[in-house]
């Protein structure tokens, strides 16, 4: 069997990692910071589908919880086939309306947490000449929107650049870039969602068997839905200043800032 580390694995798209994965035969390591909830998914799964869940409470926004993190992902005696980088959260509010600790821990846990322990999983992966990554980002990547959208921006550019560098390696990197996710994101963001088009939230479960589909094929960019690849085909032909302002119309009505 081989072994996948999920972050942020007890909620939304990376629970949906989880079941996946799980129902496919993969071992799991479930990390997040909910002791009381990783160790009632890793039953769960344990119970269901017959593998083995481990459990690692980690808190990405500290240096500790990335470095126990980044450990076992460079353990050479268990390795970790596959990474998948989910954890994130949303800040309410415009710019300079969001305490600049806050803005700071989002971009601990998008860019430096991802950095880390990507660079930790795919050392240890050219080593043995296969792996793969997730990397979740978002389509508000490709839009100016705050320090959310920046950073899931850096998680693209990161990404994409480093699959390159370890082309022929056997390890594979891919951005995913999901839209509206039927998730607690939003719930803990404290954003209501009643004003999000019914046409816009996409499933988790889909997302995710979509995402693998793309990993597979060996795409370092995956938008996972006909929908969403359309706006980001008008996104690329809109000017800049245009979209910007767009941006943050819609980003104040619908998103995290």
């Amino acid at each position: 069997m081989t072994t996948a580390l999920i972050t942020g694995s007890t909620a939304g798209i990376g629970a949906a990692f989880a079941r996946r994965l799980a129902a496919d035969g993969h071992d799991l390591v479930l990390v997040a910071r909910d002791t009381k909830r990783l160790r009632e998914q890793a039953t769960e799964l344990h119970d269901r589908h017959g593998i083995e869940a481990e459990v690692l409470s980690a808190d990405l926004a500290e240096d500790k919880g990335i470095e126990v993190v980044a450990e076992r992902l460079g353990d050479r005696k268990n390795p970790v086939d596959l990474l998948i980088n989910n954890a994130g959260f949303g800040n309410k509010g415009r710019y300079l309306d969001v305490s600049m600790a806050d803005e700071l821990r989002m971009l601990k846990v998008h860019c430096e947490a991802v950095l880390r322990l990507t660079s930790a999983a795919a050392e240890a992966m050219r080593e043995r000449g296969r792996g793969g990554v997730v990397n979740v980002a978002s389509v508000a990547a490709f839009v100016p929107r705050g320090t959310y959208g920046a950073s899931k921006a850096w998680v693209v550019q990161f990404t994409q650049g480093a699959a390159k560098d370890l082309a022929g390696s056997g390890v594979r990197l891919m951005a995913l870039c999901p839209g509206f996710v039927r998730t607690e994101f939003h719930e803990r963001a404290g954003m209501g969602t009643d004003n999000i088009p019914g046409w816009m939230w996409l499933d988790a479960d889909k997302l995710v068997a979509a995402a693998l589909a793309d990993l597979a094929r060996g795409k370092t960019l995956s938008i996972p839905d006909p929908r969403y690849k359309a706006l980001m085909g008008l996104v690329k032909v809109t000017p800049r200043g245009l979209m910007g302002g767009i941006s943050s119309r819609t980003g104040r009505k619908y998103g995290p800032q």
